[in-house]
């Protein structure tokens, strides 16, 4: 039987938390119409990257300012400009897109307003008016424009030099306080000298069994339980909480609440979005990498170094136990973002996507929105668009790939074993050749074409790159001796030169764990690790032709797009079949587009490739392959006479069998089998065009690369070779960058306090908050710095500290003063997240499943998550009780219970999520299925407990449990009295489940439940 609503309330409502506000009663809050609300940061982003842009290139031209001739008398350049609207009135009404003639005139509605008068704009761009005109019409507090002449210039230096956050994080003085008796830490002394300077006093210190439950979810996620909170009670508090602490910290369940906090930041997510929501391959190993990471407790500037160029350190950080390469996986993050199926702009649709990778990494590591300056100068802050595609170049630089992680570093040490190998024998060949009077002829000159934009005959070591070692250190140059891939295992001598893949890496097999729906041809190919890819270039005629032999595939990664699927882009994907010597391509599509082709040999087969033109005809083609064949026979004399020599004398054969059974020896130390992880790798070395306006198809000026020219200049960035990702990674890690530290200290405060210093955690810039205690915000960073850069240092030191243990119960006084509670004078009340929430039910029902990592849960589709892409087969109610970390996040198919919690959809940076009181949440705890069945399990496991007889001892424990306290004795009445009437009322004795049930979940539905005081 279950308890009503009604029943419930009721009860509430009788109990003692009748006197706690609002346990049921939820409310949003409501603004007045016609009264203006201040946008958020998250608004005032969306105009700037979205609107902003829009309106410039499409508007200002007749209604600014500077326009040469003022149409119907319209300004569109300013928020009030819109609001005083033209000749026909206001052009918009926020709030209400339909009502506005903005939309109206960029619809189309009517003749008599159409703008732009040139061409109607794409439907995405009128979708963008309506959403911003629907949010309000947010537009920053800025100056009126100035026509030109008076406009205000974009001077980087002086807003570098006048803004807080460009400056040096300074070694503060601890302050005097006058009540020397209350700071535990000196982070403490900080947040009394302001309190004292205001006539304020502190809180006082929180309740123990309500600090010990903070810590717990702080630092795990989950509740204590009822023999924690009975052993602290026996302790001396402030060394039981320090236990406590350092216990927690040390525990398993560290990494995947704290990890949870991380993947909020880099739009975490197992699926791609958008149509059909396709899979976004073994994105959880990067969660894993995560959780793993926070709880080795890495310095933080190894886990930044590991983030930007993981894969390019000389050497990386290896999993303790397992040995696999740690520091790869931690480059995934770049590619958890949102992926187009055929995208009709291409090239837009890579300028898209590196947009959202540089506003994740900008806004995670460094706290400022780079992003902003896209489409010109930052509005506010000392970001220029240089400076923006300074940056892009470095992902221009870079590529994707599905890495062999587990077997990348010891396959890393055989083919380097395997170079210095053949490279002795090939050596001794050569001698005994050569005494036998067997000399190679004199090598020919390469095979020159103007068409001819690849050649593996004429290739520095720079251009020469592959994912993996099948294809070898460098192409194979005729008459080098070699072992062929048929039974026999005859070494025979190359005719021509060409990239070619080892036989000895065969059987080469990389798992891809968890169901998989992904509809990308290119997926399908077996490339991980056995990969050749051509430097990248620019086509400038469409026909492209590649001299080949074996059997594999051809993929042509045009503006580095992937996912192939649907009607456009098959022509990307060529298969090259046995007996092919050219095979073309028609790329005609891509004509201006800059590619790179990617080589994939077939399973256990060998692939030869020697060249890739362009634009050559087949009477072309059959000239150069004409002078191939000649250079292939000037060696034909001399090949089969050293094969005869190698296979058939005994001195050559025992060199072949020596040679042979080391290769066979050390072929036996291959890592065949390895699972796969999205990771990044280094492509062409380039630096990027600055895009006019932001506009795909408006390319400038190349702009080097460099990091942010407020902190280090904008002279071009020495680089040694490759993507610069590894040079990029240090300066973000330098000790002159003020924007590291401040920004992960700032973070951990957040998380632990309800609020960061700067409230604004992803953005200190210009539109973000100012910290209200910049001392502080340097005492950590400096604190930070100088003891290792240790996450769980810093947050083991905040919670010791008095400001951390502060009361939530606030003074009306303060609260009158500051109403904000800007100055920290108590400890504000923080709602846990829906993670928190559901996985404290689990560990309540006794069903937590603690196992840690591995493959997502599926996703339990209810029967209103619909749609395009929906997962074919539905995940269980309970996850497999496995924490939510490890439940499937599918952009398309989000959690209900966890977006009515306020979990954010992962599109960008979220580093402080939104907290909401809305009617949704209450009915969720009050109907959902799953609520209702944990709350069933909670009420079993009590009535289990054979060593709790009576009734309030029972009601005790449940409280002990749900709250981290015990029940008062008003409590324990009323409980009782309201189990004994339902009983009388049912006709049940008071051992009957449905009766506690009922009362597990009216707790569940308590403010105290989803709260920390």
């Amino acid at each position: 039987m279950r308890l009503s609503s009604a029943k419930i309330l009721r009860y509430l409502r009788s109990s003692a938390y009748g006197s706690l506000a609002g346990l049921l009663v939820c409310f949003i809050p409501v603004t007045a119409k016609g009264q203006e609300r201040q946008a958020t940061p998250q608004e005032l982003e969306f105009f700037e990257k979205k609107v902003r842009p829009l309106l410039a290139e499409n508007c200002y031209k007749c209604h600014s300012v500077n326009a040469k001739r003022l149409e119907a008398g319209l300004l569109l350049d300013s928020r009030s400009n819109h609001l005083r609207g033209g000749d026909t009135g206001p052009a918009i009404v926020p709030g209400d897109a339909e009502a506005s003639l903005l939309i109206k005139a960029i619809r189309y509605e009517s003749a008599s307003y159409e703008m732009p008068p040139k061409g109607k704009l794409p439907n995405e761009a009128i979708d963008t008016f309506v959403q911003w005109i629907n949010m309000g019409a947010p537009w920053p507090n800025e100056p009126e424009p100035k026509a030109t002449g008076q406009r205000d210039t974009f001077d980087l230096a002086q807003r570098k030099d006048s803004f807080w956050v460009w400056q040096p994080v300074a070694s503060t003085d601890l302050p005097t306080v006058k009540d020397s008796d209350w700071p535990r830490k000196d982070l403490d002394r900080f947040i009394l000298a302001s309190l004292e300077e205001s006539k304020l006093t502190p809180a006082p210190d929180a309740d123990p069994t309500a600090l010990l439950r903070r810590i717990y979810f702080d630092l795990t996620g989950l509740p204590p339980s009822p023999e924690a909170v009975e052993k602290l009670s026996h302790e001396s508090q402030s060394k039981g909480l320090e236990s406590v602490v350092d216990q927690l910290l040390a525990s398993p369940h560290f990494g995947e609440r704290w990890a949870r906090h991380w993947l909020d930041l880099v739009r975490y997510a197992e699926s791609r979005g958008h149509e059909f929501d396709n899979d976004t391959p073994n994105a959880f190993q990067y969660r894993d990498y995560v959780i793993r990471a926070l709880n080795a407790d890495i310095p933080y500037d190894q886990f930044v170094r590991e983030h930007i160029a993981g894969d390019l350190l000389p050497e990386p950080r290896l999993h303790p136990e397992k040995g696999f390469n740690e520091s790869i996986l931690g480059t995934g993050f770049w590619f958890l973002g949102e992926w187009v199926h055929s995208p009709v702009d291409i090239r837009k649709d890579e300028s898209d996507r590196f947009d959202n990778m540089l506003d994740v990494m900008s806004k995670t590591f460094l706290g400022v929105t780079v992003a902003c300056a896209r489409c010109h100068d930052h509005k506010f802050d000392a970001i220029s668009t240089a400076d923006y595609y300074s940056l892009s170049g470095f992902l221009q630089s870079s590529d994707y790939r599905q890495v062999r992680f587990e077997s990348i570093e010891q396959n890393k040490h055989v083919a380097g074993q395997l170079k210095e190998l053949d490279a002795v024998h090939r050596k001794r060949i050569q001698q005994h050749l050569e005494s036998k009077g067997i000399r190679p002829p004199s090598t020919r000159a390469p095979v020159t074409n103007n068409g001819i934009i690849i050649n593996y005959n004429n290739l520095s070591p720079e251009q020469y790159l592959q994912d993996g070692y099948s294809f070898g250190s460098a192409p194979r140059e005729a008459g080098l001796a070699y072992f062929n891939a048929k039974p026999d295992g005859a070494v025979e001598i190359a005719r021509f030169g060409a990239a070619v893949n080892d036989p000895i890496w065969f059987g080469l097999q990389s798992i891809t764990e968890g169901a998989m729906q992904n509809q990308s041809k290119v997926s399908r190919l077996p490339k991980s690790g056995r990969t050749l890819r051509t430097p990248t270039f620019q086509l400038k005629n469409g026909r492209v032709s590649c001299r080949v032999d074996g059997i594999g595939h051809i993929v042509a990664c045009v503006d580095s797009h992937r996912l192939v699927a649907g009607p456009l882009h098959g022509e990307t994907i060529k298969a090259i079949k046995a007996g092919d010597r050219w095979v073309t391509m028609n790329l005609n599509r891509y004509v201006g587009h800059r590619l790179h082709l990617e080589f994939v040999p077939a399973a256990n087969k060998q692939l030869f490739v020697q060249m890739v033109t362009q634009g050559l005809d087949s009477e072309e083609l059959a000239r150069i392959d004409r002078e191939l064949k000649e250079a292939e026979s000037h060696f034909a004399k001399f090949a089969e006479a050293a094969e005869a020599e190698l296979n058939q004398s005994e001195a050559g054969s025992q060199l072949v069998r020596a040679w042979s059974q080391k290769r066979a020896k050390l072929g036996g130390q291959i890592v065949r089998r390895s699972r796969v992880a999205l990771a990044m790798m280094d492509g062409t070395s380039e630096d990027d065009r600055i895009l006019i306006r932001g506009n795909s198809s408006k390319p400038g000026n190349r702009e080097p690369r460099h990091f942010l020219t407020a902190i280090s200049g904008n002279t071009p960035m020495p680089i040694k070779r490759g993507s610069g990702r590894l040079e990029l990674a240090e300066e973000i890690n330098a000790p002159d960058n003020p924007l590291t530290s401040r920004v992960i200290v700032n973070r951990i405060w957040h998380h632990l306090m309800g609020r960061g210093i700067v409230e604004t955690v992803d953005d200190f810039g210009v539109l973000g908050q100012r910290p209200s205690h910049p001392a502080l915000l340097d005492h950590l960073a400096e604190r930070f710095l100088r003891e290792g850069q240790s996450i769980k240092r810093m947050i083991k030191y905040i919670m010791l500290s008095r400001s951390y243990q502060m009361s939530s119960q606030a003074d009306p006084a303060a609260i009158k003063l500051d109403p904000k509670n800007l100055l920290w004078h108590h400890r504000p009340p923080k709602r846990l997240q829906g993670e928190a929430i559901r996985d404290s039910l689990l560990a309540l029902s006794g069903d937590l499943d603690p196992k840690p990592f591995g493959p997502p849960v599926p996703i339990h589709l209810t029967a209103f998550m619909d749609g395009r892409g929906r997962p074919k087969k539905s995940g269980p109610l309970d996850g497999e009780g496995r924490r939510s970390i490890y439940v499937s996040v599918r952009r398309n198919f989000l959690s209900p219970f966890m977006l009515t919690f306020d979990t954010p959809v992962p599109f960008s940076s979220m580093g402080r999520r939104n907290v909401s009181n809305v009617p949704a949440q209450a009915l969720i705890l009050l109907n959902d299925p799953l609520v209702i069945d944990l709350s069933r399990r909670w009420a079993q496991r009590a009535l289990a407990q054979t060593e709790i007889q009576e009734v309030p001892d029972r009601i005790d424990w449940m409280y002990r449990c749900a709250f981290g306290r015990t029940a008062s004795v008003q409590e324990k009445e009323t409980a009782a009295s309201f189990l004994t009437n339902q009983a009388e009322e049912r006709n049940v004795g008071l051992e009957d489940l449905d009766l506690w049930a009922d009362f597990a979940h009216i707790l569940v539905n308590t403010k105290e439940f989803i709260f920390l005081r």
